[in-house]
């Protein structure tokens, strides 16, 4: 009762084969596949600071910052 055989999995597999397909099940794993690789980049990416960056693109980054309004949004009464 504890854990499943391969034999409950292998059933498990085919029943989920049989609802979705194997075209769709290869492009979710693609799917799933570009996110992780995208997620992988960004966060390298992410992690590299100002001080490693060319002068060029500090300054473009900072001028990003100038260009960022801040609101608040108010409901009419």
């Amino acid at each position: 009762m504890g854990s499943f055989s391969i034999w409950h999995w292998l059933i498990v597999l085919l029943i989920v084969v049989m609802v979705f397909g194997t075209k769709k099940l290869r492009n979710m794993g693609s799917d799933l596949g570009g996110a992780v690789k995208g997620f992988k980049d960004g966060m390298k990416d992410g992690g590299s600071s100002t001080e490693d960056k060319p002068a060029g693109q500090v300054q473009h980054a900072a001028g990003t910052e100038k260009a960022t309004i801040d609101v608040e949004a108010k409901t009419k009464s």
